[in-house]
């Protein structure tokens, strides 16, 4: 019988699903102000290449850390207050970016930020687990994921006009300040599913129409002996560097090969991140396409992954390309196809591991990408100050991922639930 004061009918999973996509936008948009900034502030502070690199392996390192252990923390906590602790954490932090008067200082300002940070996706990816059933999770995913390029794509609109205006350390201050507004959204709005008084019966029954898992907490341990965790993390800690490179020096490139400035830069960047919102929905969208016409999961997830890889490998040629605006499409091309695979491959996690470790894996998988992040930006930093080639990045980011999907192929054959 239907719970007097709920709705007959409902879909408030899809308003979830929207914060997280807002909560998402805003992480991503604290992170990529000091990519954007990069040049500006290489003139102004006068750090070197190399000190650029370490103090994004500043951000990667505590992005590492904080993934391993805010992926726990919400599995035990809860969704509802770990996200809000994240989220107050990294927004403080990227404001305290404004204090910084040296490499050092933005070196300790992006450690922090990467603490806080981290919680974004476990707790994303978590809250997806609860509130989709399988069929739905990688389109939800790819909804959610899709604020990373968003985000992206306001950073680009909004630094340069703060900073041209009112000078650089308010274009950290404005950014850092949104997330507490997301925070009164999140409180005032999320509940569990089964206490949600805009959840109808019905729609609570769509979302635990998969079979009941148990609810019992499941050591660490238990997760790392299995071959599917560590094919996992081998793959994001090959692949998230990739990432990781577009965020904090797509800027840095243009600027440096095609005489894009600050000034200019937002209209490139919104193209490229747009294109990356695109892929994320798509390769979200097609696994659940194929998922309805009767494929099985490994089958859809990993021919979706195929699909979206096949489109990165042109980003090879982009340091031979002339054209600014070639340039400009082969990173597009490239962000589609990455974030493509991002959303099938934090949907992998909740097919394969029960809803109560879905938070832990994604932060143990976060730490493999964040640690192959934090190793990449350190050697990209050194490799550019001393030789001034992109073309070793591009080839490794061009090539990564079929490795990646080979390994995942390897430790996971049928994508079969892990048996804990």
């Amino acid at each position: 019988m239907r719970t007097i004061g709920k709705p007959v009918r409902s879909r408030y999973r899809w308003v979830i699903c929207a914060l997280l996509f807002f909560a998402t936008t805003v992480n991503y948009m604290d992170r990529q102000v000091l990519g954007i900034l990069a040049p500006t502030l290489q003139k102004e502070i006068g750090w070197s290449e190399s000190q650029y690199g370490l103090i994004v392996t500043a951000f990667q390192a505590a992005y590492a850390i904080g993934l391993l252990g805010v992926g726990r923390m919400i599995d035990l906590v809860g969704t509802r207050v770990g996200y809000i602790i994240s989220v107050i954490w990294w927004s403080l932090a990227a404001m305290a970016h404004a204090a910084a008067r040296s490499a050092f200082g933005f070196g300790v300002a992006r450690f922090a930020l990467g603490l806080g940070e981290a919680g974004n996706f476990p707790a994303a990816v978590k809250v997806v687990a609860e509130w989709f059933p399988k069929k739905e999770r990688a389109l939800a995913t790819g909804l959610f994921n899709a604020g990373s390029n968003v985000g992206a794509v306001a950073a680009p609109l909004l630094v340069p006009w703060l900073t041209l205006h009112y000078g650089w350390r308010w274009a950290f201050l404005v950014t850092g300040a949104v997330g507490f507004f997301w925070v009164f959204w999140w409180w005032a709005g999320y509940r569990a599913p089964q206490d949600h008084p805009r959840v109808s019966q019905n729609e609570l029954d769509h979302i635990f129409s998969d079979p009941a898992e148990p609810t019992t907490p499941i050591p660490w341990m238990r997760l790392f002996a299995h071959r599917q965790t560590v094919g996992l993390v081998v793959a994001r800690f090959i692949t998230d560097p990739v990432w990781w490179f577009y965020l904090y020096w797509a800027p840095k490139f243009l600027d440096a090969r095609h005489g894009i400035g600050l000034a200019q830069i937002g209209l490139p960047l919104v193209i490229i991140y747009v294109a990356a919102d695109g892929g994320s929905v798509f390769g979200g969208w097609l696994s659940g396409y194929l998922l309805r016409r009767g494929w099985s999961v490994n089958a859809a997830r990993k021919t979706a992954i195929l699909v979206c890889i096949s489109m990165i490998t042109p980003i090879i040629f982009a340091s031979y390309v002339s054209s600014s605006w070639m340039a400009v499409l082969l990173l597009s091309l490239a962000t589609a196809g990455h974030q493509g695979w991002a959303a099938n491959i934090f949907t992998i996690v909740s097919d394969m591991y029960p809803r109560r470790a879905v938070g832990s894996m994604v932060g143990i998988c976060g730490f493999g990408g964040a640690v192959g992040g934090m190793l990449v930006a350190s050697a990209t930093g050194f490799l550019l100050e001393k030789t001034g080639s992109y073309l070793p990045i591009f080839i490794l980011a061009g090539t990564s991922y079929f490795l990646a999907l080979g390994i995942i192929h390897l430790s996971s054959p049928r994508l079969d639930p892990v048996k804990l």
